[in-house]
């Protein structure tokens, strides 16, 4: 039995009929590289023999009666892995339209609590052979990192590894924790509280003035403030309903991007979210006089015995400066931006959502949630931030699921009352592959704003110096093409590192 982190059990608290807080990934793979040919029961056994060294997929909660504290993981004695391991199949052609159907429609249903809290899916079906596996894990289990890392407990090196050392199956515990066990443990948690939040409160006023010194030196750019974010249309109530998009482009560019004009890969990211959100925004008639704010979370280094699978994420806040018609002008603007967020970050404490969100107290936390989100009052009052966007480095090696290879994973985070719309990239073998979930009322257009990234980054490169963006797709078996390099390529980068803003032709809108 192990007590949920306040931070994990928050996930939950939030959580209404309209938010769902889980993380999904859609992952394609090419099933031509698996020895003997595909088939589900050979997915399927192996999912059974590797559950075994990740025993959080067998966990499930346990509430404390009237939720007088957080609640616990138990084993589950019903475990039933054909609950959580399902086949599916997309209509012809299958491609990545229709796998994003299917996708938004699997994240568009809660998990249900009465069992571990996640899904996988087999998805057969899509064009030249290829196959998908589509999972839904909740955000109260894991983090973006350690969801990757979760998952990468299913992958291997190569097409066909020799066998692991694999632990022998657990026996489950088959006790569940009485009311009486779990009210004793809660109130003994509630005797410590009043000196825990009195240590936090004034650990926390101490931050507070330092980030106010850091904002008051005029040392650096400055950090995006919360409720500061103009409204538009993706910043409204939302609905259960989901839409998915996918877009991938050359990681190759956007470092080439990042040592042109002295940023990070990070930076440069931030950028192209900027482009393209800006022309999103632009045809619709609502692009804003001031920029967007996005929430972007931040890993945090767990403290050694920290459980696994537990969340370790904080988050800082970023200005989007879609107001701003030159792609360079956006990205100087975001590295500053960025440069004072990071000190902002660092001076109030990476552990404070933390700290703080394990004295929240269920019943006042989900009443409050539900309320804001019945009474639609994302619609009357001003946005927290716009938009989250996060970023994960992921591996530039290849892959194999059951010897299939994987060829493309795009990973897509949950969305907000007040925030419909979450951009999460994640790069792997020297392509950049982004997910984007959005409200299917607030943001209809997500599709639009995927096709728009290439082209944001296109007018970067351009407005840079730089050579054209190097076409992608997700070919099996075919990494990203590399960018031609001769004389000219070298001399333009040289170019672009020697001064942030190179002669440029006129912005278009």
């Amino acid at each position: 039995m192990e007590r949920l982190s306040g931070l994990d059990a928050t996930f939950l608290y939030m959580e209404t009929p309209s938010l769902h807080m889980h993380v999904s990934m859609a992952a394609v793979f090419d099933p031509a590289t698996v020895v003997g040919g595909y088939s589900f029961e050979k997915v399927r056994a192996l999912v059974d023999e590797r559950l075994r060294a990740v025993p959080i997929f067998r966990r499930r909660l346990s509430e404390v009666p009237f939720r007088l504290g957080h609640p616990y993981w138990v084993d589950d004695p019903h475990f039933d892995l054909d609950y959580h391991l399902r086949r599916a199949a997309v209509p012809a052609p299958g491609g990545l339209k229709e796998l994003s159907t299917f996708v938004g429609d699997v994240c568009g249903r809660p998990l249900d609590r009465s069992r571990p809290l996640w899904e996988m899916y087999l998805v057969e079906g899509l064009e030249g052979g290829r196959i998908a596996l589509v999972t839904k894990i909740h955000h109260a289990t894991i983090d973006g990192v350690s969801g990757a890392e979760l998952l990468a407990e299913l992958f291997d090196l190569e097409p066909s590894p020799p066998p692991r050392e694999l632990p022998p199956p657990a026996r489950a515990d088959t006790h569940i924790p009485s009311d009486t066990q779990l009210l004793a443990q809660a109130l003994a948690a509630r005797l410590t509280r009043p000196l825990d939040v009195t240590r936090l409160a004034w650990r926390t006023g101490r931050a507070v003035l330092d980030v106010r010194r850091i904002r008051q030196s005029g040392g650096t750019g400055r950090a995006a403030l919360p409720m500061t974010a103009p409204r538009t249309s993706m910043n409204g109530a939302i609905t259960p309903h989901r839409l998915v998009a996918f877009s991938s482009i050359s990681l190759d560019d956007i470092k080439r991007l990042k040592n042109a004009t002295s940023t990070t890969v990070n930076d440069v990211v931030l950028a192209v979210c900027t482009g393209a959100l800006r022309r999103y925004l632009w045809e619709r008639k609502e692009l804003p006089d001031s920029p967007l704010v996005a929430a972007v979370p931040v890993s945090v280094t767990p403290p050694p015995g920290a459980p696994a699978g537990s969340n370790r994420v904080s988050a800082m806040f970023v200005a989007l400066p879609t107001q701003l018609a030159d792609p360079l002008d956006q990205l100087e603007a975001i590295r500053e931006g960025t440069r004072g967020a990071k000190e902002e970050f660092h001076a109030l404490g990476a552990d404070v959502l933390m700290n703080w969100a394990e004295h929240a107290t269920p019943n006042v936390f989900s009443a409050a949630a539900r309320a804001y989100s019945r009474l639609k009052l994302a619609d009357r009052l001003r946005p927290i931030h716009n938009l989250v966007i996060s970023n994960v480095p992921g591996p530039d090696f290849p892959l194999y699921f059951g010897g299939a290879e994987l060829v493309a994973g795009f990973p897509l985070g949950p969305i907000t009352d007040g925030a419909g719309l979450n951009i999460t990239v994640m790069s792997y073998r020297g392509v950049m592959n982004w997910g984007f979930i959005a409200c299917t009322e607030t943001v209809p257009g997500v599709w639009d704003i995927a096709r728009y990234v290439p082209e944001a980054l296109g007018h970067l490169l351009g407005t840079a110096g730089l050579d054209p963006a190097t076409p992608v797709g997700i070919a099996p078996g075919k990494p990203p093409r590399k960018a031609a390099a001769g004389k000219a390529a070298a001399g333009k980068a040289a170019a672009g590192k020697a001064r942030l803003r190179p002669p440029r032709p006129a912005s278009r809108a």
